[in-house]
């Protein structure tokens, strides 16, 4: 990998080599250590450039291969990650007020996550370094989609969740053959187990906290944005926040591009929590070190009460010159309806989380009306059923007669959409 210099700890900033096996700082230890794979920004641009890139035919993450660190000639699945659409809806514009708003539908990844970015990269990373088994602990997006990755990579995948994983989730994971360990407890005590077993076994680690290669995956979502918007660098970028990976990965992927010399400004970066979970949003406003919190969130995907990549994420914030935000679960339930009946773009939970907190911040002011926006929708709805009902309520139910049609349609109110009392009324 000759883009690649090496590692870096982001805690007490020692450089070591890009090895096979090494994840964590070997200084730090296991009270920390989290490392930063580091570039040759002069070698990228010798490998490609904006306009190489603009004739390439790869729509997918590996179209920024320069930017990611694999060998060129590794095996990769035969997946489609990445290049999701980036949408400008007017109507969710002009109903937050914006008139600048941009929506990335992460959504439409093979697995229907964000996550898929990571996931391909620790399966082409377990390959390299012969592994044949991954293993994760996840709230239930990183486990399906490192399933997903691994089925199509060929090698087995061991995911531990947290027993409040939705069944839309757990589905996937069994579909794509993973042993599924759901673990009685909290998501901290997944992780642990997971952990502990990863050790015992020997498996490839694909926890992103733990694993520096796994934010480079989730940054090819900010290299997406940069050249779907020719390159014009937002003002803002947001989404949500859970164990702090992805808005790690965002802020990486512009950092990037900027030091490659690609762009010439870097973004704002604003992280949303959920008030029933959100130590990152409470470290942040409160200028402190996180605490642990409990994990009392619709929003399962981003319900982590004991963050594993907290630096990274706040560092993320804070370089930016971004700010954070928590959403009640009602504002997430509300984003998830205004999304959907404004745009035609389905979120789950912690997907439109971003979009939620989006709201308040340009209600308070923080965020302009004019500002170049682009929220990240980081899940798709159909992995939560059961609150997306709960956002939109049941249908109306009738029995095969027009006349009990007519009925329930006055009593539903919905003359603006039906003509209940015009000529055509028998």
């Amino acid at each position: 990998m000759k883009n690649v210099l090496g590692l870096r700890c982001i805690d007490c900033g020692k450089e070591v080599p890009a090895e096979a096996g090494t994840y964590t700082c070997p200084t730090c230890g296991k009270k920390g250590g989290i490392m930063d794979v580091l570039y040759d920004y002069q070698e990228i641009n010798r490998l490609t450039s904006r306009e190489q890139l603009s004739q390439s035919k790869d729509y997918s993450i590996f179209r920024y291969l320069p930017f990611l660190p694999i060998h060129p000639d590794s095996a990769r699945p035969h997946l489609r990650v990445g290049w999701s659409p980036l949408y400008k809806p007017q109507g969710l514009g002009k109903s937050l007020g914006m008139s600048n708003l941009y929506i990335k539908d992460d959504g439409q990844n093979p697995t229907a996550s964000l996550k898929d970015r990571a996931s391909i990269i620790a399966v082409i990373k377990a390959v390299e370094e012969k592994a044949p088994t991954v293993a994760a602990s996840s709230t239930g997006n990183a486990a399906s989609s490192l399933a997903g990755s691994a089925a199509a990579m060929g090698i087995k995948s061991v995911i531990f969740v947290p027993s409040r994983a939705p069944q839309g989730k757990i589905a996937q994971l069994l579909i794509f053959g993973a042993t599924v360990i759901s673990v009685q407890g909290s998501y901290e005590d997944t992780f642990r187990l997971s952990a502990e077993a990863i050790d015992r076994f020997g498996w490839y680690n694909r926890n992103a906290a733990i694993n520096p290669y796994l934010v480079e995956g989730k940054k090819t979502v900010a290299l997406e944005i940069a050249e779907q918007l020719n390159w014009e660098v937002p003002d803002w970028v947001i989404l949500s926040v859970g164990d702090g990976c992805t808005i790690a990965g965002v802020w990486k992927g512009f950092k990037d591009l900027y030091s490659a010399g690609w762009i010439d400004r870097l973004p704002k970066i604003a992280g949303v929590q959920s008030t029933g979970c959100c130590p990152l949003v409470d470290a942040f406003v409160e200028n402190r070190p996180w605490q642990p919190k409990e994990e009392n969130t619709i929003a399962d995907s981003i319900a982590v009460g004991v963050p594993r990549n907290p630096d990274k994420a706040l560092n993320a914030v804070r370089e930016s010159g971004g700010t954070m935000v928590a959403v009640s679960d009602e504002a997430i339930l509300d984003a998830m309806r205004e999304l959907g009946r404004t745009s035609g773009i389905f979120g789950e939970p912690a997907g439109v989380t971003g979009t939620a907190g989006l709201k308040v911040l340009v209600e308070k002011g923080v965020i302009g009306a004019d500002e170049k926006v682009v929220s990240i929708v980081t899940g798709n709805g159909l992995k939560d059923v059961q609150n997306a009902i709960k956002a939109v309520g049941e249908p109306i139910k009738v029995e095969p007669s027009l006349k009990e049609l007519l009925v329930k349609l006055e009593g539903a109110n919905r003359d603006s959409i039906f003509d209940v009392r015009g000529s055509n009324e028998k």
